[in-house]
């Protein structure tokens, strides 16, 4: 079974990494603005997700402000090797 979350962009930092910049983007759950953003408060009223890219074309996708479902599904374990 996958669980549906939304979350919202709350924070983008840029940092150096070597050769690249690192973006990290930190995502909250939604919480107003729409009643589907009320109701998906209602299930994940709090939570905080941070994500870090160095592939500047996918950090180009979050802007602050922007909402994202977030479908989680479960992954099969790994086979030892």
């Amino acid at each position: 079974m996958a669980v549906r979350a939304k979350f919202k962009v709350t924070g983008i930092n840029l940092t150096g990494w070597g050769d690249k910049p690192l973006k990290t983007i930190t995502l909250s759950p939604v919480s107003q603005g729409s009643p589907e953003n009320k109701a998906f408060y209602e299930a994940t009223p709090s939570g905080e997700m941070k994500i870090g890219t160095l592939n500047e074309e996918a950090g180009k996708q979050f802007e602050l402000g922007d909402e994202f479902y977030i479908d989680f599904t479960k992954a099969d374990k790994p086979i030892p090797a």
